[in-house]
């Protein structure tokens, strides 16, 4: 007689470790009780101060979403909520800033706190949110009766709450969103690669390759048609192709991050070359500008760098060294518990990516879907940047392990040869590849002082966008939306490159366009008409779910 064995269910992280590290900053913080007792006083006068203030007329209200109601300024109740929840955020903030322990246990205290603080937020309660009194009062109680209902519907769906950021009927794959025209024209085990149909006579010799992240689908650069990157280019007289990546199975679970670098991107290059007789402009994003740079500097260790014409990193990290938050994930613990998760399934799945990255923008991704879902029973609103984002991918369990222990936790791409693809030893310095850095003034993923740090490692020309890691790339010129910052200069503190800058109003678009027209031939060639077409765009790859 046999004995069945029920496998152990394993979560994607270590809770254990994340209590060290808490408990380790909080022994750091009370070993500096002086430091203690000058908060502590600090903290008597302001809260002296909030009250001698409190009936005063209203100061310029704070730079907060979440208290755009007039009512938030204008009614003393709700003012005082509101000023009182600010001050006690702040405090704790300030408090955390001043603790113990390493830089880990800092980022994780960080962490926790901001999940604490966003969750109390008074706009997250029926009875401290004006918005919701109102409401409460036009329907006389119905909107809580059908957030509720919502709150089961989606707690029904084995997906968790907050399922309703967008309107999932709004936009439809290959119709209304990634509805640029086009076909698949190669594909392999990892990826399909898209060519876009031209739409002027002539084009610019050099063709563009997009190389996007693994956790989302490419089409983040091909939304509806107004705010579509790849529309955009085509219209500018471009070849534009796309790096269309699988959606991983358990059977792609072996596939690293040098996989990814010579069966994706080496490959997608060389068929980009032998398509079109040129050598590409690369542009990329996030993750996807990591594994640029790593194929840029493979590619010149094999003596073959004429094969990329130049690159363009957006959002994209390759020194480590301050991830910010992210860091609070950075740990042998955290890494030693995925690790056992990855290998029962073979892959992370994409519900638990975007459970992740939601909660590092947990005001905008999370609670705000709280109130205008459960508390205001309100519709999602369409959105073709949110649909676009809630359509995750897996990523492989090779993949992960190599990514986070050899980039993340021993940021190995800052030294020479510190990562290798196979037997290649990538050294950043020896990419001669002109290159162009662009970070996002308020990117949550990738700090822009960091990727400012990476521009300066890799000897790139460096822009600021405005606005955040999705939507500051999606930024067409016709909205003159977030401006964009220039400087020649490269000091060693991004800081002091931001402070030398110049503003320049509307989209960097266009200024990348003439970085890349600086680098090209100049040459035009009549447009490259797609004959061999595999199947039209957006492809099986972008529908697998």
């Amino acid at each position: 007689m046999t004995e069945s064995k029920t496998k152990r269910p394993t979560v994607p992280f270590d809770p254990f470790a994340m209590a060290k590290s808490a408990g380790d900053f909080a022994w750091g913080l009370a070993a500096k009780p002086a430091e203690l007792l000058e908060v502590q006083l600090a903290a008597t006068r302001q809260w002296g101060e909030f009250w001698t203030s409190a009936l005063r007329p209203p100061a310029d209200p704070p730079r907060d979403r979440r208290f755009a109601a007039p009512e938030w300024s204008a009614d003393p109740y709700y003012r005082a909520i509101r000023d009182s929840y600010l001050l006690a955020s702040q405090q704790l903030r300030e408090l955390v800033a001043r603790g113990g322990g390493d830089g880990q246990s800092k980022a994780t205290a960080s962490f926790l706190l901001d999940q604490y603080l966003n969750a109390v937020s008074p706009t997250n309660f029926a009875a401290t949110n004006p918005a919701v009194i109102q409401r409460i009062q036009e329907t006389k109680g119905k909107n809580l009766v059908e957030g509720f209902a919502n709150l089961l519907e989606d707690v029904s769906s084995g997906k968790g709450i907050v399922q309703r950021r967008s309107d999932p009927s709004a936009f439809v794959k290959g119709e209304t969103i990634a509805a640029t025209p086009g076909q698949v024209v190669f594909e392999n085990d990892l990826f399909q690669l898209i060519q876009y149909t031209p739409v002027t006579a002539k084009v610019a010799a050099e063709p563009l390759l997009y190389v996007p992240p693994l956790v989302n689908r490419y089409y983040m650069i091909d939304l509806r048609p107004k705010s579509s990157l790849v529309k955009w280019l085509v219209d500018q007289g471009r070849t534009v192709f796309v790096v269309s990546w699988v959606n991983p199975t358990e059977a792609h679970r072996d596939k690293d991050v040098a996989a990814y670098v010579t069966e994706g991107v080496v490959t997608a290059i060389e068929q980009v070359r032998k398509r079109t007789k040129q050598a590409p402009d690369l542009f990329s994003f996030c993750l996807g500008g990591t594994l640029v740079a790593i194929a840029l500097a493979w590619l010149a260790a094999k003596g073959r760098a004429q094969d990329v014409n130049s690159a363009t990193l957006i959002g994209s990290m390759v020194d480590f060294a301050d991830m910010r938050d992210w860091s609070a994930f950075v740990h042998e613990g955290h890494l030693g518990a995925l690790e056992d998760h990855l290998e029962a399934q073979g892959f992370i799945d994409s519900v638990e990516l975007q459970r992740l990255f939601a909660a590092m923008r947990a005001n905008d991704l999370i609670w705000s879907s709280v109130v205008q879902h459960y508390l205001l029973a309100q519709p999602a609103p369409p959105s073709d940047l949110l649909t676009w984002f809630e359509d995750g991918a897996r990523i492989p369990a090779a993949f992960l392990k190599s990514y986070n222990r050899d980039l993340l936790l021993n940021n190995s791409l800052k030294e020479p040869a510190g990562f290798k693809v196979g037997y290649v030893a990538i050294d950043l310095a020896a990419i001669e590849t002109p290159m162009l850095v662009i970070a996002l003034k308020d990117d949550h993923v990738s700090a822009w002082s960091a990727v400012y740090d990476g521009a300066r490692l890799l000897k790139a020309d460096f822009v600021l966008g405005g606005s955040g890691h999705n939507a500051g790339v999606i930024n067409p010129p016709a909205a003159g939306k977030h401006g964009f910052w220039t400087n020649d200069a490269r000091p060693q503190a991004a800081e002091d490159w931001l402070a030398g800058a110049t503003k320049h109003d509307g989209s960097w678009w266009p200024h990348w366009t003439q970085w890349l027209a600086r680098h090209g031939s100049g040459k035009q060639v009549a447009a490259r008409a797609i004959s061999d077409g595999l199947e039209p765009a957006p492809g099986r790859y972008a529908m697998m779910p």
